[in-house]
């Protein structure tokens, strides 16, 4: 056996998204870091759909670009179309996405982890874990190797006991064509550490030239889009299309009938499948009366021949696949790359972990991303985000960065995840913030921008650039305080009777009526914006947060309002050696469910899952004795 020892500050395992941004963050705040992933050449993969944002996963990226990730500024170079969504809804809603050539996203990301000098990528597998005084202390590789660090980041993806279903056929594996990893599990279980399974599935990939494109709906992105990263200067992406097809009654005949085929519903899968992204066999089975499903085709890379089919995620038989999809008039000849697959793998319920995303019962030990649970390219990115710098300041002896569910969607994905059971992957969605009109994408740097700074998680150009944006919004809000004169008054009611023409008064009184655009506005308030050196999409975007800002004036501070009210609980701490199975005045379900997760403020504990208000009132007295 062969020993090789080598001393670290974080090591991250796992090459995924997470992973990524965990490695990068921890060395941009000055730590020598090891990434061990099983195979090198994977490093920033997207393995499955080739998009990046989108609802909610919009707000994500946008924040991460604040707090210094790599994701945003790699979506912006690599993507091929840009769109904002959930238009036909409200401000707090709409969300940017983008179409993105995966090869050339995994080239940028390795291009910027290959020119890190803290940072060493090592292949292998870890095994097991080390630990010195129940604190970590580095890891063993199945090589015999031996890696220290006091501080070790899990980002192991679908890769824990991964196990590949196609139909009837099962294969270990942690994606397709890639070796599962062993040991981890055990290891951790071993330690005390509660596991469970889950499952998540990939559409097939398609071959480009049997589409019959002819019969297909081209589907463009938006004409003048912003970009994710706010460091971007020159942008104008290709604006590639995708297109639109539809499943019919004939496809959907032939999943019917195969549905004991599907390891779903065989029983031969035992992890719990995502809720809001179900398979074709779970469309067709809970849908009975709809007649088709959207699907999108989305090339996987420029002049790819290989389409993955957005909205197909299936493992059924591959001929199962194929004699559904060859119902649809354009793929009527369509032949296979890849079928498409499920995946079982292990994770680690996260409400075993702080705030942090360090495990209460083992110092020093971070997890991000599937291994917690999640869902999503985004949401493992934020983890990782999160996971790196903490790990980082764990070792510093510096208190951690936690965002709160009222700062950033980053928050509540967190906040969920150490509160809530996570029986099924979990994905973001808009609806699971309850302030999310403060959590608009279009304010990410309002809200993030100093809280970056004053953890030293961006550069200084970075800051300055984005201070003087927020001055500038500052800036444009107060002069629209000035009153229009009667002659402009009447230019924003052009069709209206003079005697019917509202009175002169301050510019944001008339921009607060929906039918009144800021862009109506006279051009002597944008003055400021014509003297800068900022990019039109930012400029454009400066103005759309000023609009946005005047339009929605009252509900922003009664928003406020509800999150003084709720600070106040988030605020009041609970001793960590608390055993709440002696507290009988509350439920046996709350004593339970809060001895389990042991939430570290009076605001975690309401929001676990069996604990009521009552609950709640009779913690709150017993914490102010």
């Amino acid at each position: 056996m062969k020993h090789r020892l080598d001393h670290f500050d974080v090591i991250v395992v796992g090459g995924g998204h997470a992973g990524v941004e965990a490695a990068h963050a921890a060395v941009n705040l000055k730590q020598k870091v090891a990434l061990i992933t099983l195979d090198v050449s994977s490093v920033g993969r997207m393995s499955c759909n080739p998009a990046i944002g989108g609802i909610a996963k919009g707000q994500l990226v946008r924040e991460m670009d604040v707090l210094g990730a790599l994701m945003p500024r790699t979506a912006d170079t690599a993507g091929v179309q840009f769109k904002l969504l959930n238009l036909s809804k409200g401000r707090s809603v709409w969300s940017p996405r983008a179409q993105v050539d995966k090869r050339q996203y995994e080239r940028c990301i390795k291009k910027v982890l290959l020119g890190l000098p803290g940072l060493k990528i090592v292949g292998g597998e870890v095994v097991n874990l080390f630990l010195n005084k129940n604190k970590l202390s580095g890891v063993l590789l199945r090589s015999g190797e031996t890696l220290f660090a006091p501080s070790v980041v899990l980002t192991c993806g679908t890769f824990l006991g991964g196990l590949v279903h196609v139909g009837e056929k099962k294969t270990q594996a942690g994606r397709m064509g890639e070796h599962q990893a062993v040991g981890i599990t055990e290891a951790l279980t071993s330690l005390g550490l509660r596991s469970g399974r889950l499952k998540t599935g990939t559409p097939p990939r398609l071959y480009g030239p049997s589409v019959d494109w002819g019969k297909t709906m081209a589907v463009f992105g938006d004409i003048n889009p912003a970009p994710f990263s706010y460091s971007t200067k020159n942008f104008s992406p290709p604006n590639l299309p995708c297109h639109n097809i539809k499943t019919n009654q004939a496809c959907h005949d032939i999943i019917q009938k195969n549905l004991f085929r599907s390891p779903m519903f065989s029983g031969d899968v035992s992890g719990v499948g995502p809720r809001y992204c179900p398979s074709i066999e779970d469309k067709i089975h809970r849908f009975v009366k709809k007649k088709s499903h959207l699907l999108f085709l989305e090339p996987e890379w420029v002049s790819s021949d290989q389409i993955y089919v957005n909205g197909f995620s299936t493992s059924l038989p591959e001929k199962t696949q194929l004699s559904a999809l060859r119902k649809i008039p354009a793929l009527k000849n369509v032949e296979f790359l890849r079928p498409g697959y499920a995946i079982e793998y292990d994770f680690f319920p996260p409400a075993q972990l702080r705030a942090s995303l360090e495990s209460k019962e083992i110092p020093g030990l971070f997890f991000a991303g599937q291994i917690n649970g999640t869902s999503g390219y985004e949401e493992a990115a934020a983890q990782g985000l999160i996971a790196g710098l903490n790990a980082s300041r764990y070792n510093k002896s510096q208190n951690p960065l936690v965002l709160g569910r009222e700062e950033a969607y980053i928050g509540v994905l967190i906040d969920d995840l150490i509160t809530k059971d996570t029986a099924e992957p979990y994905r973001m969605f808009t609806s699971r913030a309850e302030f999310r009109l403060l959590l608009r994408y279009s304010n990410a740097d309002i809200r993030l921008l100093e809280k970056a700074k004053s953890f030293g998680l961006i550069k200084s150009a970075f800051y300055n650039s984005l201070h003087n944006k927020l001055e500038l919004t500052k800036k444009i809000i107060s002069g629209l305080g000035g009153s229009l004169s009667r002659e402009e008054v009447v230019g924003l009611f052009p069709s209206s009777k003079k005697n019917r023409v509202p009175q002169a008064a301050p510019a944001k009184n008339f921009i607060k009526r929906p039918e009144v655009s800021i862009n109506s506005m006279p051009k002597r308030y944008f003055s400021l914006l014509e003297n800068t050196a900022i990019s039109p999409h930012w400029a454009q975007e400066v103005l759309f947060e000023v609009e946005t800002q005047i339009k929605y004036e009252g509900y922003i501070k009664r928003q406020r309002n509800q999150v003084d009210r709720m600070l106040k609980q988030e605020n009041v701490s609970i001793p960590p050696n608390i055993d709440y199975s002696k507290i009988n005045t509350i439920s046996l379900e709350a004593r339970e469910k809060l001895q389990f997760v042991k939430p570290e403020t009076l605001g975690q504990a309401f929001r676990v899952s069996g604990v009521t208000p009552a609950d709640i009132s009779v913690l709150s007295v017993l914490l102010y004795k």
